[in-house]
């Protein structure tokens, strides 16, 4: 399973980007669908994850600012980031689990960066 993300770029403080991520390849089923980011000198965080039956999970700091929406069917997941931070600066990396015919499967994109300037 493939992913391709895209929509990372440099934006204002208080400006929004969208950030997209297509999966391709063999896939059965999507279990949830996923965004990352890791800032220089940090450890990777979940930011945003959008389950199967429609549950989504927000780290607090981004509560209210970004939007997570996922199509299983055609197996692309977005990020609308509104109200951007320079906290919010770090490489964004889209994250697909599911199942496929050589079972469970969990795969990752190769990274956008996003960049907020103060």
């Amino acid at each position: 399973v493939q992913l391709q993300a895209s929509g990372g770029g440099l934006v204002q403080a208080g400006g929004s980007l969208i950030l997209s991520c297509a999966a391709s390849g063999s896939i059965n089923s999507i279990t949830a669908m996923a965004w990352y980011r890791q800032a220089p000198g940090r450890q990777r965080e979940l930011v945003a994850r959008i389950f199967s039956g429609g549950t989504i999970y927000y780290i607090e700091s981004v509560k209210g600012r970004f939007t997570i929406s996922g199509d299983s069917a055609k197996r692309t997941v977005h990020l609308q980031m509104n109200s951007l931070k320079p906290e919010d600066t770090a490489v964004y990396y889209c994250n697909v689990d599911g199942h496929n015919d050589r079972g469970i499967f969990g795969s990752w994109g190769q990274g956008t960066l996003v960049t907020v300037s103060s």
